[in-house]
């Protein structure tokens, strides 16, 4: 029999699971809420680790792998960790991996959904808003805001951290407010951006606070250009730019004073970080509440299950979100395409996903909460802890 699969969910978990099963011979179906292929395109860079790159590599059609590559942007080998007046405490540098399935790479999220979703034609339905399940005895029914519904043997949840499938799976399971805040902008590469173009930078703030900037840089533009005349501040994803995220805790700003309550909180850091949140245009600035899942008991694995965000939501510090859907996606396709029957490849799933989908949510959420650390001990900590490190690598160089 002809294991039907749906996948509930676009993203970027999603779409790289339906490429991995289309190409296996797999018949899947992937509902997306999104009236078109458009609708959602915004938001910043991202951050592809070496998970995620192999995850990439693995699942995507030849052709589409080599699109991701050509929308990334140039890729930084130098981390750099810096006070707010921006004195050195260390700089991190790693040489170039000459497997790009085993690199780092930055690309604009609007590119990389656009890599995605192109070449499901007849695979990922949009305008699906998904409503509930229904389990019967020879499949699992979708319910669908329009009143459709659809058949299929096993129902992924990839609807990202407020999803509707992990509501009526594990209700227990849910999201918990650190009290983090964090406002993000984008700034046009610049004289005002030039100096943070070599690599991301950690700015080491005062106690309570934190600042950290990433290049998103191109050498050309990037080859998916379809939102260029919607708004080209807002959804730009060919040009460079380095996006720059402040965070503490009790922020408070109204969405049209968010850049200004950044500059009267940074007065008197080094006039650099100043003139980077100057330049940033206004609508590029969003304010972000930190939320991160709480550990839950393991459920009985059955025919419907979940991926990324919708499994295990984290927090954006350290950048792993992303690449561990991704890596959620290349695990999920292996065992669905291993041969096994498919409750015992969704038990495996799961099982080997919660060991480092649950690390990977604590790491983060201990970096969120040192990021904003009111602690004037932990901070002296943290300095000599980095000059530590950049001294030991000056060493080995």
């Amino acid at each position: 029999m002809t294991l039907r699969i749906a996948v509930v969910g676009g993203g970027t978990g999603g779409l790289c699971l339906a490429h991995g099963l289309v190409r296996a011979g797999v018949e899947v179906a992937v509902y997306e809420r999104s009236r078109t292929r458009t609708e959602r395109l915004q938001g910043y860079r991202v951050h592809i680790d070496p998970h995620g790159a192999a995850a990439l590599h693995e699942c995507l059609p030849a052709e589409a792998w080599q699109r991701f590559l050509a929308t990334t942007g140039e890729s930084a080998h130098e981390f750099a960790f810096v006070t707010e007046r921006l004195r050195e405490l260390a700089v991190l540098r790693e040489p170039p991996a000459a497997d790009p399935s085993k690199a780092h790479h930055s690309v604009s999220r609007i590119s990389l959904h656009q890599v995605l979703s192109a070449g499901l034609d007849g695979i990922l339905w949009h305008d699906k808003e998904f409503v509930r399940y229904d389990l019967g005895p020879k499949a699992v029914t979708l319910h669908f805001a329009d009143g459709t519904t659809a058949d299929a043997d096993l129902v992924i949840g990839a609807d990202g951290a407020n999803s509707r499938v992990r509501a009526q799976l594990r209700p227990e399971a849910h999201r918990v407010d650190t009290g983090i805040v964090t406002i993000v902008g984008k700034t046009p590469v610049s004289e005002a951006a030039a100096r943070f173009t070599a690599g991301p930078v950690y700015v080491v703030a005062p106690p309570g606070c934190g600042m950290f900037t990433a290049p998103h840089l191109f050498p050309e533009l990037a080859l998916n250009d379809e939102t260029a005349e919607i708004d080209p501040v807002h959804f730009d994803n060919t040009g460079s730019y380095v996006m720059w995220a402040y965070g503490a805790r009790r922020l408070s700003a109204s969405e049209e004073t968010l850049r200004d309550s950044v500059l009267s909180l940074i007065r008197g850091w080094h006039p650099d970080l100043v003139r980077l949140v100057e330049a940033t245009p206004h609508g590029t600035v969003s304010r972000l509440p930190i939320l991160t899942s709480v550990p839950a008991r393991p459920g009985i694995p059955g025919p419907v299950t979940l991926l990324g965000d919708a499994a295990h939501s984290m927090t954006p510090f350290r950048g792993i979100g992303a690449n561990t859907a991704l890596r959620d996606a290349q695990l999920l396709c292996r065992k669905l395409t291993s041969g096994i029957e498919p409750a015992v490849a969704v038990a495996q799933y799961e099982g080997e996903m919660r060991k480092y989908a649950d690390k990977a949510v604590r790491t983060s959420a201990r970096s969120a909460e040192q990021f904003v650390s009111e602690s004037r001990l932990g901070r002296v900590v943290a300095k000599a802890m980095f000059r530590a490190m950049g001294a030991a690598q000056k060493l080995r160089r």
